[in-house]
């Protein structure tokens, strides 16, 4: 059984669609025991989302709630199937973390050969650290090549527990892209993708995939605290500007 120590993917009442504090997210992580959790509000393109002036003030927010490290991220919209983002460089310099996803309310679906484009342009991006909810059937993608980019790129996939339960086709689609990721040895975090306090550390869905194809421990990057945060600070100081 892996034990997860950080969040990597939470929002908070900041996003309409959200309904906790990232104080209540940080308490619910604590008596989770958890280590940390990443502040990963949606990019401005989304309905209901914050302002670019949002993740501009992201030091106003104190490193540290209720004993649990608060990491400053974002989790970008991928506008076009060329990898545009709704978040300016400037912006993203400053996050300690940064996820890209497909949302349908930025971005239609399209082919799969559109999809697989959009991967591959936005694993060149230095300012993205990870591929979201990458399970998603709406915007189905050729495995291989994307993640031979992202081997090649440094970049981290995640495996979004929640998905499993909203976005169809995401625990098949996940537990290949899992067995790729292993062949290939790339690593992951496993995430909540929480919009309430309550499901802050839920990460059943996920795990028991994970567990069910023996995926190793060492490739999941947030089932280890030296290893999550030796990742975050090498992640963060690669960017100029890295908020502190």
């Amino acid at each position: 059984m892996y034990r997860i120590i950080a969040d990597t993917h939470t929002h908070t009442l900041v996003c309409d669609h959200a309904y906790s504090t990232v104080g209540e997210n940080a308490e619910a992580a604590r008596e989770k025991g958890l280590h940390a959790i990443i502040m990963t509000e949606h990019g401005p393109s989304m309905a209901g989302a914050p302002t670019w002036m949002h993740f501009g003030n992201l030091g106003a927010v104190p490193r540290e709630l209720c004993g649990v490290r608060i990491i400053k991220g974002a989790e970008v919209n991928i506008m076009d199937y060329d990898g545009a983002l709704d978040l300016e460089q400037r912006i993203l310099e400053k996050m300690e973390w940064v996820i890209a996803s497909m949302h349908t309310l930025t971005l239609l679906p399209g082919t799969k050969e559109q999809h697989t484009n959009a991967w591959l342009t936005v694993t060149e991006n230095p300012l993205v650290d990870v591929l979201g909810h990458v399970g998603d059937g709406r915007f189905s993608f050729d495995h291989e090549p994307v993640l031979k980019a992202v081997k090649k790129t440094g970049k981290i996939i995640e495996i979004n527990s929640h998905s499993f339960k909203v976005r169809e086709g995401s625990e098949v689609n996940c537990k290949d892209i899992a067995l790729l990721c292993m062949e290939l040895e790339i690593p992951v975090v496993v995430s909540s993708d929480a919009h309430h306090a309550d499901f802050i550390g839920d990460f059943t869905r996920a795990l028991t995939m994970l567990e069910g194809i023996d995926f190793p421990e060492y490739l999941i990057i947030n089932a280890d605290k030296d290893r999550f945060f030796k990742v975050i600070e090498e992640r963060k100081f690669d960017k100029s500007g890295a908020v502190t």
